[in-house]
């Protein structure tokens, strides 16, 4: 799918930093930009989930420790 990006002048010369670092075109960087971002996203909600169900399952033994 085709799609316009505007970027103002020093998020166009951002990209043009982070694609020449990457050794790609500024296309391949917005693209592996965003992949990383949605990967991450995924990541820490998964890893807010495990916490999240671990407090609960040990609520008891944390309690006790703290003690």
């Amino acid at each position: 799918m085709a799609m316009t990006l505007r970027l103002t002048e020093e998020q166009e010369r951002a990209l043009a930093l982070l694609a020449e670092a990457q050794g790609v075109s500024k296309h391949e960087a917005v693209v592996r930009a965003i992949t990383e971002s949605a990967a991450r996203r995924v990541r820490d909600e998964r890893v807010g989930t495990l916490s999240r169900e671990g407090r609960e399952r040990y609520a008891s033994l944390l309690d006790r420790l703290a003690q």
